[in-house]
């Protein structure tokens, strides 16, 4: 590398590791602990890529963005941050920093970038800042590399025209993506409107929803669980929005490219609505952030009124090690539970555990264990069905067959656990509540309120 490098972070051992790294890449630095300092040097013309914290002690190195710009226009600044919200990554880009990256950093991933930003010159004015809402309205919180690749994801999306196809499992924060895109975009000051497969049931409904959006955002809840016709007016819809154009968005529960290779998403709705797709990452892939954010609902629930409370080394463990299928709504709601009900400031590992219940037992069902596996069970049941034929097979459609048969008690028995409250059955499930409710009719289940068993 050749060029100046400016530095500017409170950490002196930062300061000194990038001043080695860059140093020995062949490139001039300048580290300074002070905004001040910082913007004096690029005043004077100093530097050709700029490495900045975001908290500093004379000020926030995101605000001086704007003036970086006017002074210094195609000055790229790469910004790292300790401050691991979706929020940093936002202000980034609409405040027009060449990159950004999380704390700890990286160290090899940076000196790349900075290689990339020495030789690509920014030639681009930034856009005016608006003014950024409050991080925690937006629970869009962690430090993992998934996360943070999220982020930039959402960021780089977030004014364009795009489509986007945001997919996930339930409760791990879809919607909320959704709504940080339309919030941060060129549309924010226009509607955001949720649509599920009910609401374009009839043939008035994409204009009923066209109205409503005017130009805005719409998003559609679940997109492969909506039958062929609906999916036929989105096609209409998109293609001919009329006078007001919006921004089309969709969330999926499963993998619609798999959903569309089946027959069950149209091929043109899948590759009119993947414009951009983003994944949410489950809380099984992003343990790390487990600490983080159980920190982020404790201090949410403090400032609600709840008592400050904190989780025991024991207690913190077994967050851990649970499995949270639920995700981060799962979590939230047993944090802000504990935050409630715990008789101390800290919160034991017993309290948890009564609060959690039993770990699910997904082991033996999804991978190797000491107990039969389910698709072990199932093979030797269905072995024992052929043979009852002897060299005959078995009447056609054995397919729908076998899935109605296992498809019907996993459905009765998650109503019964959860009081046949069918928002909630269709929450444990992972499906759309108007799926439930087609199969509860397909398959003659009868649904009845009582007390939940879990």
């Amino acid at each position: 590398m050749d060029g100046t490098v400016l530095v500017a972070d409170d950490d002196r051992t930062i300061r000194t590791v990038l001043t080695q790294a860059l140093t020995r890449a062949g490139c001039k630095v300048h580290a300074t602990s002070s905004l001040t300092t910082l913007m004096r040097w690029v005043a004077e013309g100093k530097g050709d890529v700029v490495i900045s914290d975001v908290v500093m002690p004379d000020g926030n190195g995101l605000e001086m963005l704007p003036k970086i710009a006017q002074d210094r226009p195609g000055l790229p600044v790469i910004v790292i941050s300790a401050q691991n919200t979706i929020m940093t990554a936002i202000q980034a880009a609409e405040a027009e920093a060449y990159d950004y990256l999380p704390k700890p950093f990286d160290l090899p991933d940076l000196m790349k970038r900075t290689a990339k930003a020495l030789e690509q010159r920014r030639r681009v004015a930034p856009a005016p800042v608006e003014e950024p809402r409050e991080p925690d309205e937006l629970p869009l919180v962690g430090k993992t590399p998934a996360m943070q690749a999220l982020y930039r994801l959402v960021a780089r999306v977030m004014n364009t025209d795009l489509s986007v196809l945001i997919t996930g499992e339930s409760g791990t924060g879809k919607s909320l993506i959704a709504r940080a895109i339309h919030d941060f975009s060129d549309r924010r000051t226009l509607p955001f409107v949720t649509a599920t497969g009910a609401d374009l049931a009839d043939l008035e409904g994409p204009a009923r929803l066209l109205a409503r959006v005017k130009g805005g955002t719409l998003l559609i809840d679940e997109l492969g669980d909506i039958p062929d016709e609906v999916q036929a007016r989105i096609v209409r819809m998109i293609d001919v929005p009329g006078d007001h154009v919006p921004r089309f968005m969709a969330t999926s529960q499963g993998d619609l490219s798999q959903a569309m290779e089946e027959g069950r998403v149209r091929q043109d709705l899948y590759y009119r609505m993947s414009g951009a797709v983003i994944h949410v990452p489950s809380l099984r892939e992003r343990v790390e952030d487990i600490g983080l954010l159980t920190e982020h609902f404790l201090a949410r629930a403090e400032r609600d009124g709840a008592p400050r409370r904190w989780l025991s080394e024991d207690a913190e463990k077994l967050f851990r090690a649970y499995s949270w299928p639920g995700n981060v709504r799962q979590l939230e709601n047993a944090v802000r539970r504990l935050s409630l009900t715990s008789r101390a400031e800290e919160i034991t590992r017993p309290e948890v555990e009564a609060v959690l219940g039993n770990q699910p037992e997904m082991e033996p069902v999804l991978s190797g264990g000491s107990a039969e596996k389910l698709s072990a069970s199932v093979g030797r049941h269905l072995r024992r069905y052929f043979d009852l034929h002897g060299n005959m097979l078995p009447p056609p459609g054995l397919y729908a067959r076998i899935l109605r048969e296992v498809e019907a008690p996993l459905i009765e028995i998650a109503l019964e656990a959860t009081g046949g409250n069918q928002a909630k059955c269709a929450d444990l499930l992972g499906i759309n509540r108007n799926t439930l409710r087609k199969k509860i009719t397909d398959l003659d289940i009868e649904v009845t309120r009582r007390r939940k068993l879990m």
